[in-house]
C-alpha cells in the first residue's frame, strides 16, 4: 500500500481473503479500530475474518498487502487461529460505528451544523505506516419524509458523536450491508451483535430475509428474535419459512404461544406446519420437508426442468422430481417414483415423466428413525428420499440437509460452541 491510499471499510465486508499463494483463507466480517488519547483519529489495527467452522480470527493490518473491490490479500499464510475477542479500547466498524447519528461541524465559523447518519468510514495510510480513520461518509438528516438525505464525505475532525453512546446508533446501513450476504453469513454477522442491536436489525429486515436468516440461527437466537416481534409479524415470518424449519422453531415455544401463532398464520401455510409437529421427534415425519417438487406422470421433461429452475427452491429440493397421481400437493395421490435432474438433462424435452421414473428404491415412512434414514441415504448416495404414508401417498421428502441439521449437535450453529467440540464433531 502506498502513502495516502484511502480504503472505505464497509466496502470490505464479505470480501474473500487470500494468502500469498492465492488460497482462500476466509472472508472479511469487520474492521477493528483502536481508540487513542485526546481527539486523535482512531487507528485501524486489523480486520476480523471468518474461517471454517465459523471461527473468527484477527488479521493484523500490517499483514495485508492489498485491498480492492474483489479481495483482500495477505503477505503470509501463517495465521494466529485464536478466536477474536474485542479489547476494551477497541471498536468494530460495522458493529459499533455504522449507522451512528452524528453532528457535522461547519467548514466556517458562521456556517450551520448538520446532523446525519454514518454510512462508511475511510482510512488512509500515513507516513508512520498507520491506518487512521480520516474520512466519514454521512447521509444528512433533512427532516423530509419524501426523499433520502444528501450523501457526502467530511474530514474525521469535523464529526461529533461518532464515539458516543450506543443509543445514537440506527440500523439502516448495516441492514443494507447484511442484505448483500448469503443468509448463513448474515446469520453469523447477527450473532456478533449485542442483543438490542440484533433485535433492532432483525426488526428492520423484510419478512422473507428474516425468515431465511432465522433458518440459519441457533434455536435460542431464533426464539429470542421471534418473541421480540409482535405476534402478527412473527406469524408472517413463520409463513415464509420452510414448514419443517417453522415447525422446529415453534416446538421451542410454550404450547400456548404455539397455538396463538399457528392461529395467526394463513390456514394453508399453517396446515403443513401443524402436520409436521404431530410426528414423533427424530423420525422422517419430523425432519422432512412437506414441499418437495411433485409432478404428475403425464408431465414432460420440459415442465420438470422449468419447475426445478425456480429460484426459491434449494439445491437439494431441486435435485429430483417426485412423480405422483393428482393432487400434486402433499399428501399427494399415489406415489409412483422419482426422476433425478441429471436424467432430465439427458432426455428429450417432450419425454413423459411416467416413462422415466425410478422405482427400485423403497420410500421412507413417517415413523422411520433418523439412524435408518442416514444409513439408507448413504447406501444409495441419495440427496433426498420420498416419505409416504400407509396409503402410499407422498407426504414429504427427507433431504441430506435435513439429516445433517438433526444429526449434528443442537448447538452446532452457535458461535459460542467450544472449538474442540466443533473440530471433533461432538
Amino acid at each position: 500500500m502506498t502513502l495516502g491510499t484511502r480504503v472505505y471499510l464497509a466496502r470490505l465486508a464479505a470480501l474473500p481473503v487470500f494468502d500469498p499463494n492465492g488460497d482462500r483463507v476466509g472472508r472479511v466480517r469487520d474492521a477493528v479500530v483502536r481508540l487513542r488519547t485526546t481527539n486523535r483519529p482512531p487507528q485501524v489495527v486489523g480486520l476480523v475474518a471468518e474461517m471454517a467452522l465459523r471461527r473468527r480470527i484477527f488479521l493484523p493490518i500490517g499483514r495485508v498487502t492489498s485491498m480492492d473491490a474483489e479481495a483482500v490479500v495477505l503477505s503470509t499464510g501463517t495465521l494466529n487461529l485464536r478466536r477474536f475477542e474485542k479489547r476494551p479500547n477497541e471498536l468494530l466498524v460495522l458493529e459499533d460505528l455504522l449507522d451512528r447519528r452524528v453532528t457535522i461541524d461547519p467548514e466556517t465559523e458562521d456556517g450551520p451544523r448538520h446532523t446525519g447518519t454514518v454510512v462508511d468510514l475511510g482510512m488512509e495510510l500515513n507516513r508512520n505506516d498507520e491506518w487512521l480513520i480520516t474520512r466519514v461518509a454521512v447521509r444528512q438528516h433533512t427532516g423530509r419524509l419524501t426523499r433520502r438525505g444528501h450523501l457526502y464525505q467530511v474530514d474525521y475532525d469535523r464529526v461529533r458523536g461518532l464515539l458516543g453512546p450506543t443509543d445514537t446508533q440506527g440500523s439502516a446501513n448495516l441492514v443494507a450491508l447484511l442484505e448483500q450476504m448469503r443468509p448463513a453469513d448474515m446469520a453469523n454477522a447477527i450473532q456478533d451483535l449485542s442483543d438490542a442491536r440484533r433485535n433492532e436489525v432483525a426488526a428492520a429486515l423484510s419478512d422473507r430475509t428474516l425468515a431465511d436468516v432465522l433458518e440459519e440461527l441457533p434455536e435460542h437466537d431464533q426464539v429470542e428474535i421471534l418473541i421480540r416481534l409482535d405476534r402478527e409479524r412473527a406469524a408472517d415470518v413463520l409463513e415464509r419459512m420452510d414448514p419443517d424449519d417453522a415447525a422446529d422453531l415453534l416446538a421451542e415455544l410454550p404450547k400456548a404461544e404455539q397455538t396463538i401463532l399457528l392461529d395467526l398464520m394463513e390456514p394453508e401455510e399453517a396446515a403443513p406446519v401443524r402436520q409436521l409437529m404431530n410426528y414423533t421427534p427424530g423420525t422422517a415425519g419430523s425432519v422432512m420437508t412437506s414441499e418437495p417438487v411433485i409432478l404428475p406422470p403425464d408431465a414432460t421433461v420440459a415442465e420438470a426442468l422449468a419447475r426445478i429452475r425456480e429460484p426459491e427452491l434449494s439445491p437439494v429440493v431441486a435435485a429430483q422430481v417426485f412423480v405422483a397421481r393428482a393432487p400434486s400437493a402433499t399428501p399427494s395421490g399415489k406415489y409412483l417414483g422419482m426422476v433425478h435432474f441429471q436424467r432430465l438433462l439427458r432426455e428429450p424435452p417432450s419425454a413423459i415423466l411416467g416413462g422415466l421414473i425410478e422405482t427400485d428404491i423403497d420410500p421412507l415412512h413417517p415413523e422411520t428413525n433418523l439412524t435408518e434414514i442416514t444409513r439408507r441415504m448413504a447406501t444409495y448416495d441419495m440427496v433426498a428420499m420420498p416419505v409416504v404414508d400407509s396409503a402410499y401417498r407422498l407426504v414429504g421428502a427427507v433431504t441430506v440437509d435435513d439429516v445433517l441439521d438433526h444429526s449434528l449437535p443442537r448447538d452446532w450453529r452457535d458461535r459460542d460452541v467450544p472449538d474442540a467440540a466443533l473440530e471433533e464433531g461432538i
